[in-house]
Order: structure tokens, then C-alpha cells, then sequence
């Protein structure tokens, strides 16, 4: 029977292959340091990624393994550390499964834009996955090329995923850009100003894109049980692009506060005070009780609001290689802000 082990399972991306795979007539393993806070048939196995005793000593609990998703992710404050600690969790866990699950199949890599140095600056777009890489250090390349060697001669293969801007419910991961509209829209509105968007003008009219997790869990699917995605790489998206100067007036609409006009500013300077009202607001409308500091990153949203170039990918490739599935994007945020009110995440 296919046995799916997903690795960052309580992150925006792990949690949405969890939810993806529930109805599925599989076995599901969730790995991580902190037990799932949402519902899920999952088996959790709390391994520490960087420690190979603990993924000696868990891991090889899970002889049937058959699918393993990576989405694990820790974040370093240089290029260099990134890659050393995320290297290693990636070989510690396929190393041991290796050794323990004599079943392994195949082996799915999350990505992203930052293959391309995004985070760098402007970028050729749409970019393809044939791309030449930008000079290293990058912990994607790490993390590939240790796939595309240890993969030879294995009856196991691989696939890597590169999505955008990645939405999903999730609290406490660090690049998660739903959380970040969530709460900022839900801070505007009980502070009485406008929703303005938080980055230059330029950025405000640059073509972006984002990948909603039902998308991506889709993928992951798709790319485990087909040959033709063995060792490759593939952007996955949503598969349309917008501009902020669209979108946002929706998303302060289903706040009910003016959209303003775009108010460049620092997330993570002027929300960094908003604790002791985020705590008034979860009191006051019975919210979910996060600490403050763990449902955002505004320092990745600053990342994406202040980009002020086109950042976006082709999806042909994917398509070519016969994956189709689309959402428009924002209808797609509408949908997931309207579930996090539902599920009392925001008031």
C-alpha cells in the first residue's frame, strides 16, 4: 500500500499535502518537531530533521514507506547557513529512509523563486526551469544536485517543485502570505485606518503570482505516480498572474476598510508593537490562541510587497508533461480568508 511521509507536515506546504492526501486510500506519516494542531489520520513522528540519531530511531519505524514529500525548512540569517542546515536535514531523512524502507519510490523536493534569485533582484521572466542557476550559495542547488546523485541506480526517484508566494492555512511558518494579508487586513480594521498596501507603487503594479497548497498538494500527486516527472523540476503556480493594484481593493473589501493608496513601510517595524491588540481582538472574538510573534512573518511579507519587478515563472513545462490544474488567484484568496474566519483564525 502507498505510504506518504511528509516531512514539515504542520508547515503551509506540508499541512496542505496532509489534507490533500486524507481522503486518499493511503498511509500517512507526518514528520515533525511539534505535533499537528489541526486534524488529521496522520501518524506523527516527532524527529528532529538535524539530529540523525532521532531520524535513526523514528524513521525506521516506517519500513513501508513508499512516498516521501520534503517541505522541511529552517531558516538561517546568511546564504551559507541556510544551506549547511538544510542539506543536512534532507540527507539525514532520505540517508536513513534509504536504509529502512527498502520500498521507496519517490522522493518530492520543495523549491521556489528563489532558484531563480528573487531574493537577489530583478529577474528574466516568465523564468523557466532551464534557467542558468545564479551564483551560489543556494541551498536549493545543495539540496538538487544531492537528489541527482544519490538517486542513480536507485529504484527510487525524484522531483522538484517550484511554487510562488505560497498560500495555505497554516500558523507559525515563515513564508506564508495568506497569514500575512490575514492579519494585517484584521489589524487595519480594528485600528480604524486604511488597508494601504505596504510596498512602493512599482511594486503595487508588478506582475506576481502565488501557489494556492491545493494546487501544489495536486502536484505532488501527480508527480509520484507519473515516469515522466522522474528527475525533473517543474514551477508550479496557480497558473495565472495578477497585479496588487487588482487584487487589493477586493482583499480591504472583505476587510470593510478603504484600500488607501500604497503606503511603503517596514511589516516587521510597524507591526512588530500590535501583541497586546492581537491579544484584545482573540479575547473580544474568540479567536484561536496563538502567541502574536508565532502567526506571522512580516519580514517575508516586506520580501514580497516590496518587489518591484514582474515575478513570474512558465508553467508550460508542467502542462507539457500533462498537470492542468488552475484556481483563479483571487478568488482563491477570498476563499481562504472567508475559512480563516470560519475556522476563528481571524474575527
Amino acid at each position: 500500500m502507498k505510504t506518504v511521509v511528509v516531512a514539515g507536515a504542520v508547515g503551509v506546504i506540508g499541512r496542505g499535502v496532509l489534507a490533500h492526501y486524507e481522503s486518499e486510500d493511503v498511509n500517512l506519516v507526518a514528520v515533525s518537531r511539534r505535533a499537528p494542531d489541526f486534524p488529521t489520520r496522520a501518524r506523527h513522528l516527532a524527529v528532529d530533521l538535524l539530529d540523525r540519531d532521532s531520524c535513526e530511531a523514528l524513521l525506521a519505524q516506517v519500513p513501508e514507506a513508499t512516498h516521501l514529500v520534503f517541505a522541511a525548512y529552517q531558516e538561517k540569517p546568511t546564504s551559507a547557513e541556510l544551506v549547511e542546515v538544510n542539506l543536512r536535514m534532507l540527507k539525514n531523512m532520505v540517508e536513513v529512509m534509504e536504509k529502512h524502507a527498502p520500498n521507496l519510490r519517490h522522493i518530492t523536493l520543495m523549491q521556489g523563486g528563489k532558484a531563480y534569485g528573487v531574493h537577489i533582484g530583478p529577474i528574466p521572466s516568465p523564468a523557466k526551469e532551464s534557467d542558468p542557476r545564479h551564483m551560489p550559495p543556494n541551498f536549493y542547488y545543495d539540496q538538487e544536485d544531492f537528489l541527482r546523485e544519490s538517486s542513480r541506480g536507485k529504484s527510487w526517484s525524484w522531483t522538484a517543485f517550484r511554487p510562488e508566494g505560497v498560500a495555505g492555512v497554516a500558523v507559525g511558518n515563515p513564508m506564508n502570505l495568506l497569514m500575512v494579508i490575514a492579519v494585517y487586513g484584521t489589524v487595519a480594521k480594528a485600528l480604524g485606518v486604511p488597508m494601504s498596501f505596504p510596498g512602493p507603487r512599482a511594486a503595487y503594479d508588478a506582475l506576481y503570482q502565488i501557489t494556492d497548497t491545493r494546487i501544489l498538494a495536486s502536484a505532488v500527486d501527480w508527480a509520484g505516480e507519473t515516469d515522466a516527472c522522474r528527475g525533473e523540476v517543474y514551477n508550479i503556480t496557480n497558473g495565472d498572474y495578477f497585479r496588487w493594484s487588482r487584487v487589493w481593493p477586493r482583499l480591504a473589501e472583505f476587510f470593510d476598510v478603504p484600500v488607501g493608496e500604497p503606503f511603503p513601510m517596514s511589516l516587521e517595524q510597524m507591526m512588530a508593537d500590535k501583541a497586546e491588540l492581537w491579544n484584545s481582538l482573540v479575547g473580544k472574538h474568540n479567536l484561536r490562541d496563538y502567541p502574536y510573534g508565532q502567526i506571522v512573518s512580516w519580514r517575508f511579507g516586506d520580501m514580497i510587497f516590496k518587489t518591484t519587478f514582474d515575478n513570474i515563472t512558465s508553467t508550460i513545462k508542467a502542462r507539457k508533461h500533462g498537470f492542468h490544474d488552475c484556481i483563479d488567484s483571487e478568488e482563491m484568496y477570498i476563499e481562504m480568508l472567508t475559512d480563516l474566519r470560519e475556522q476563528r483564525y481571524i474575527p
